[in-house]
């Protein structure tokens, strides 16, 4: 740690007796944390910490300032929502006087972005310890010689204690997110749930990075014996972060990445996985981090004699989580880069029931599926959820996508194009009948299709068309029951596979609606059909 004294000229005043703490480093801010009961300490040394009232993000309530540069730039609507230039202005005067008010504060210089050419300078200033180690964790540490010369390119306060005044700053309710891409700031107030932190950087990224040719993405990343990366596009649920963390590849990266020229690379330096009924069995690289010193629980159930996680208790939240640095992966890359990719696999959890365990994509169905964006909720995962209910987050992470999807959706495509790279749709949804009639795709049928898609088995096997979707599904793949490859195969009754085979169609069909015009025919033409078995 080292003493930080804004630069003249700063916004950032501070109290007399403010404690300032800059580039702190994992010990100092846990024992912060402790210090100033933000957290209690789990056995085997994780920081165990609550969230409140937000155990996730709150999409409604983030702006982004609506101006001469951004008017044209930005994809406005119900999730890029607009704010004017002058309640900006307003929100972020409250913020630095809030902040002068605070007895502590937190600083950390990190990058976003692990490819030198194509990152970022972020300076993040907190108020709580951990939201600072938190950081630390998610972001990537500058190297000694970077740190010498650093100069944040944009400026992150996250004030949980901050209530916004929906009529004075021009927002919803009392917590808010704004992004302003011109003054290179983002204030993020009345939430402690620190997802916020790290999804304003890649929002960040995903507005900077298109114009300079680079492909932004909500994706994991591994590489295999061979030097071959893959790329796991998917939602949360759908098995991105276990899925990617094999122990027979090298891991890249959990969840956001960037596609260059010349490489995949990480844009943390950290993960940030669901931990709720993790195991020791089914995923045992992800849950040995939850017994590590450095991991940050969020939401977690402790057992207040034996401080043991119970990660099987959903009673705070269902989103349970822990940020840890990826180093803690065994065989994570080092520099968190890998070559242009070879393989894409979109993740889906298929509650209906209807798609099968694998499919390979032409590049126009990989595009059309990539802004389609498609898994789907089950009962009891969110209030009013009572039957399987379909999800289409447009390049699997609308929420941090500021440019219109066509300009994603076309990088893609040319990208694919230019590397003849291999895609897949996966299902780890449901199988023989849709959530609470069927079951879940056992997730060692998952593996052992992915490894022969990836090692390439799956090459020279044969396949049939998909009569609903188009897409090549095989027929069989060793040790793999052929029943699973065939979904209709797996429902008793045949006829109501059909059914809700034609329902999601239609559900597809309706989203669809929306990009019709920005793609070409040949995208057009790669939209599933109802008239199957009609």
């Amino acid at each position: 740690m080292t003493a930080f004294v804004p630069e003249p000229g700063s916004r950032f005043f501070f109290k007399q007796r403010a404690q300032i703490s800059h580039n702190a480093n994992i010990p100092f801010l846990v024992e912060e944390a402790l210090r100033h009961q933000e957290g209690r300490l789990a056995a085997e040394g994780p920081l165990v910490v609550e969230t409140g009232v937000h155990t996730g993000r709150s999409p409604k309530d983030k702006f982004i300032v609506r101006d001469r540069v951004s008017e044209e730039n930005v994809w406005w609507g119900a999730i890029n929502q607009p704010m004017s230039p002058d309640a900006f202005t307003q929100l972020e005067d409250d913020f630095l006087a809030h902040v002068t008010e605070l007895d502590r504060v937190y600083i950390q210089d990190l990058h976003g972005g692990s490819q030198p050419e194509h990152r970022i300078g972020v300076r993040v200033v907190t108020e709580l310890a951990w939201h600072s180690l938190f950081a630390r964790t998610m972001l990537v540490r500058p190297s000694p010689g970077d740190m010498a010369s650093f100069a944040p390119d944009y400026t992150i306060i996250a004030l949980p204690s901050f209530r916004a005044d929906p009529a004075r700053h021009g927002c919803r309710s009392g917590t808010v997110i704004a992004v302003d891409f011109n003054r290179k700031t983002v204030l993020i107030g009345g939430t402690a749930y620190a997802g916020e932190i790290k999804k304003a950087v890649f929002s960040i990224l995903n507005y900077e990075l298109p114009p300079t040719g680079v492909m932004p993405m909500h994706c994991s990343a591994n590489i295999g014996p061979k030097g071959d990366t893959a790329i796991f596009f998917g939602l949360s649920g759908t098995g991105k972060t276990t899925l990617s963390a094999d122990p027979g590849r090298t891991l890249i990266g959990d969840d956001e990445h960037g596609w260059s020229d010349t490489a995949v690379f990480n844009f943390e330096g950290g993960c940030y996985a669901k931990v709720i009924g993790l195991s020791a069995e089914a995923e045992p690289e992800i849950f040995a981090t939850t017994r590590r010193f450095g991991t940050v629980p969020e939401n977690v159930m402790m057992d207040p004699d034996t401080r043991t996680l119970d990660l099987d208790d959903a009673t705070l939240a269902e989103n349970t989580r822990a940020a840890y640095p990826i180093g803690f992966i065994p065989n994570a890359s080092r520099d968190n880069i890998g070559p242009v990719p070879r393989n894409i696999i979109m993740l889906t959890a298929d509650a209906f029931g209807v798609l099968p365990p694998i499919a390979r994509l032409t590049p126009a169905q990989a595009m059309y599926h990539f802004l389609s964006g498609y898994t789907a909720k089950v009962a009891g995962t969110e209030v009013g959820v009572t039957e399987p209910e379909a999800t289409f987050s447009t390049c699997f992470g609308a929420p941090f996508m500021p440019r219109h999807p066509s300009v994603y959706g076309n990088l893609l495509k040319e990208r694919i194009a230019r590397g003849h790279v291999t895609c897949w749709l996966v299902n780890t949804g449901w199988t023989g009948g849709a959530y609470g009639t069927g079951s879940r795709m056992p997730i060692k049928v998952t593996r052992a299709l992915l490894n022969a898609a990836l090692s390439g088995d799956l090459t020279a096997a044969e396949y049939r068309r998909d009569p609903f979707f188009g897409f090549e599904v095989p027929i069989s793949a060793l040790g793999v029951d052929i029943a699973l490859l065939d979904p209709r195969s797996t429902w008793s009754d045949p006829e109501a596979y059909d059914a809700a085979a034609r329902k999601l169609v239609d559900l597809f069909t309706g989203n669809f609606a929306q990009f019709e015009e920005f793609v070409d025919a040949g995208v057009r033409q790669a939209a599933p059909s109802g008239r199957a078995y009609a």
